[in-house]
């Protein structure tokens, strides 16, 4: 971010909200109960709409409002379903494994169902999930790229959080587990992996291309929750800091190809390799841990996902789950791996003398060579990682 906005006369604003929205993640992540957590998520939404805003074109406007609006929707619907909640539980405290008892909700179980519903299709909005997704593939291509990491690596994952509390930390499994809302969840979490993977592999603008990655790769893990399995719970909980990694040096990676040379376009970046081989060895190893090769991270917390699917004991789910992870693995392979392969091997009809080297300075290779090591050893050292993630499963379930 030092070296991007360096030329940039609005910087100082550009840092000071990037620095409140870390204030406020901060204080999202500790929250005790869901009226603070709910206070700190609305925060987040006004801290981080000014990112958005933050090169003040049309285009950008209309991507930031187009974030309010959807964030406001699905916070609204989160706030219905914690006040029809505040009914049956005895506390709003977040409790590991759930605050409620089968007597509290008797005889009042659409109720409480469609509170939970609406809390998943709320806090889902910042995670991406259909049907609020939208707001994503507009907001990162008119954001700073550092940004852009931010929100795909980071804020997303907020959605994500809010609904990890929501369903171990409130509800309880014990209430979902085999019901309707269960299915209806997996069914909704599978269609945004394939969608979003289907409009990523179509995208030619490669930050909305990206974006379209993100919705498509936190819905797995919003799939690995909603298998309600410890296996499950475990890849997602793997797949959020994988993907929130890989993402983010993609993103990063992408911002260093824009600043230093002013493409945008994914049909423009023949010969990028040769151009900056750093940054594109850096992009090519967030993309082989995304489409879950080994023995970079990715393929660990598709192996625990694809398990959890097969585990959870829903029909149809157990093998469909596997499946969609296949499919969305190969698309992302698709939407990935061409750029590298033009960017390294251009053709026939271009000279070396054609790419004139345009590496990115050290401010910007450094943060990308970091998240390239830890795309890597977290993949092939993830023992203490895989420990502590199951102990938690095994106290939420």
């Amino acid at each position: 971010a030092l070296d991007y906005t360096k030329h940039d006369e609005r910087r100082g604003r550009f840092f000071f909200f990037y620095i409140l929205v870390y204030l406020v993640l901060l204080g999202l992540n500790f929250s005790a109960n869901a009226i603070t957590m709910y206070m700190f998520y609305e925060f987040m939404t006004l801290t981080s709409m000014p990112l958005i805003l933050h090169e003040q074109t049309p285009e950008a406007v209309k991507a930031a409002f187009k974030y309010l609006y959807y964030s406001i929707a699905g916070a609204l619907l989160a706030l219905f379903g914690i006040f029809v909640f505040a009914q049956f539980a005895p506390t709003l405290d977040f409790v590991p494994g759930g605050t409620l008892d089968a007597s509290s909700v008797a005889g009042q179980e659409i109720l409480f169902m469609a509170a939970v519903v609406c809390m998943l299709i709320g806090f889902g909005a910042k995670a991406g999930m259909f049907p609020l997704h939208a707001w994503l593939p507009e907001a990162h291509p008119v954001a700073p790229a550092p940004a852009s990491a931010v929100f795909s690596g980071i804020i997303a994952k907020s959605g994500v959080l809010a609904i990890i509390r929501t369903v171990f930390y409130m509800a309880g499994t014990d209430f979902l587990r085999g019901s309707t809302m269960q299915k209806v969840w997996m069914a909704v979490a599978l269609l945004t992996v394939l969608m979003g993977s289907m409009r990523a592999y179509q995208e030619n603008v490669l930050k909305k291309r990206l974006a379209y990655s993100t919705v498509s790769q936190i819905s797995y893990v919003l799939f690995g929750l909603s298998t309600l399995h410890p296996a499950g719970f475990v890849g997602a909980l793997l797949h959020v800091i994988f993907h929130s990694t890989a993402k983010d040096l993609l993103f990063l990676g992408a911002g260093a190809i824009i600043h230093q040379t002013g493409k945008t376009r994914v049909s423009e970046l023949r010969g990028i390799g040769r151009q900056m081989p750093v940054t594109t060895w850096c992009f090519t190893f967030a993309g082989l841990s995304l489409i879950g090769i080994p023995p970079f991270s990715g393929f660990l917390s598709k192996w625990y996902l694809a398990e959890g699917s097969l585990k959870a004991g829903m029909l149809g789910f157990s093998w469909i789950g596997p499946v969609v992870l296949l499919v969305s693995a190969l698309l992302t392979a698709g939407y990935l791996l061409p750029i590298t392969i033009d960017g390294f091997f251009p053709g026939k009809q271009y000279k070396h003398e054609d790419f004139k080297n345009c590496e990115s300075g050290l401010t910007m290779a450094i943060p990308m060579l970091l998240l390239s090591g830890a795309v890597l050893l977290m993949g092939v050292f993830p023992q203490q990682l895989l420990r502590f993630l199951e102990t938690m499963a095994g106290r939420l379930m």
